[in-house]
């Protein structure tokens, strides 16, 4: 089968999957050596100019993808998210934590909370008192008796519970940098680390779109 190049551009970094190997550049960092044509989706209207001027072919996925949704703003990334699944829920944690519902094939709305570590930096912003790491392994099912164990058991119920009131008995896909750690605390879902990549494909073999 053959394999594509594909890439996703973000706010900070060029994310490629080459030879089904993960490669990734930060806007300002030199692109690598590519002879294939690139499928590329992007939310950075400057870094897809860069790629563009780097490589001779280069076709955006956003142009096939049809994702119709009541959501007003919805980015590109949630919309590529959820394409492909009927009845699930789609959790994208990452620097924000997107939480998106699918049901008969409809995006009938979603949450959008702080990542992990923007919630952990606010409890900093309170107080040089409330700096402290995230504990992981913290119990929650006990109420805390440290302000480690404090804030840690704040951060994760804040994410852990608006996602299981909306999934229900829905099953849940969690991809993203912080997608596996959270999918531990769920009992219905999957985690995909190339989620995104992988409806990527699903779009261009829908429209047979290679080059």
């Amino acid at each position: 089968m053959l394999e594509l190049t594909l890439c996703d551009i973000g706010n900070t970094t060029f994310h490629f999957l080459v030879d089904n190997k993960h490669q990734i550049y930060f806007l300002d960092e030199e692109l690598p050596l590519l002879e294939e044509t690139i499928y590329f989706v992007s939310v950075n209207e400057t870094a897809s100019k860069k790629l563009k001027n780097t490589y001779k072919k280069c076709i955006d996925i956003e142009k096939y993808l049809n994702f119709k949704t009541k959501y007003q703003g919805m980015g590109l990334d949630r919309k590529l998210a959820c394409v492909g699944y009927k009845n699930a829920i789609i959790v994208d944690a990452g620097s924000a934590i997107t939480v998106d519902i699918m049901k008969e094939n409809r995006h009938l709305g979603g949450i959008i909370l702080p990542g992990l570590n923007n919630f952990n930096n606010l409890y900093k912003q309170i107080s040089s008192k409330l700096d402290y790491e995230i504990n992981t392994k913290v119990n929650l099912d006990k109420i805390p008796l440290c302000t480690q164990d404090a804030i840690s058991y704040s951060i994760l119920k804040s994410i852990i519970l608006p996602i299981k009131e909306l999934a229900l008995e829905k099953q849940i896909i969690f991809t993203g940098g912080d997608g596996e750690f959270l999918s531990r605390y769920f009992d219905n879902c999957i985690y995909k680390k190339d989620l995104i990549f992988e409806n990527m494909k699903g779009i261009i073999d829908a429209n047979n779109c290679i080059a």
